[in-house]
């Protein structure tokens, strides 16, 4: 198990949330996992939802805090809820175009993700940054159900700009994590050499041995 993991779950708290799908729509999806042998949903709850949005960079942490005190008891769960059940549409989704080019016919598919990208309140505006100006875009976060908004661009980012033939699932056993492989030649095959390809280096290093002493 990843170190961090590890001590995270001795004294009893989340471990750090994932980030190793070079995709932050799939990142979301690992947002759920068996790093060792027990699965970890990192948001279970408001606190775990609001923490891992800051974690993956795709909510301000003084917005995120923001919302947190204007928020109603529960309410912030109920945002949860709403977005593990987001969560686990949109798995299904990938796991029935991953490896393969996505066409046009899946659009018929992705009308609930569209429904919420319509509820989005943005606008533009020129901000000063480093000496020269940038056209921002700025979200309004009129309700916690607003932190929803920015999972669904990452969702829609993922459909429009990468290449399901290149979504892969790790090949770790036990592993759930999936990724978009960019590597030269797409070789890619674990979620991370750290957890699952040293494992596989492990395994077949005692198989190895045991060969050996045969």
């Amino acid at each position: 198990m990843d170190t961090h993991v590890e001590e995270a779950v001795a004294i009893g708290r989340r471990p750090p949330a994932i980030l190793i799908a070079e995709a932050p729509g799939l990142d979301f999806l690992n947002s759920v996992a068996t790093p060792d042998d027990a699965p970890v949903d990192w948001i279970v709850d408001g606190e775990g939802y609001t923490s891992w949005l800051e974690q993956a960079g795709l909510a301000p942490g003084d917005v995120l805090r923001e919302v947190s005190v204007r928020a109603l008891p529960g309410e912030l769960d109920k945002v949860a809820d709403k977005a593990r059940s987001l969560r686990e549409w949109f798995r299904a989704f990938v796991r029935r175009h991953m490896g393969r080019p996505l066409t046009p016919g899946a659009l018929a598919e992705l009308e609930p993700l569209n429904r919420l990208l319509e509820r989005d309140e943005t606008y533009s505006r020129v901000v000063a940054f480093r000496g020269r100006f940038e056209h921002q875009t700025v979200r309004r976060w009129r309700s916690p159900e607003a932190l929803l908004l920015p999972v669904a661009d990452a969702l829609a980012r993922l459909i429009c700009t990468e290449d399901f033939s290149q979504v892969k699932a790790c090949d770790g056993p036990a592993c759930t994590l999936l990724f978009i492989d960019h590597t030269r030649g797409h070789v890619r095959r674990w979620c991370s050499m750290a957890i699952c390809g040293n494992r596989a280096k492990q395994a077949a290093h005692r198989r190895r041995l045991k060969e050996g002493r045969r």
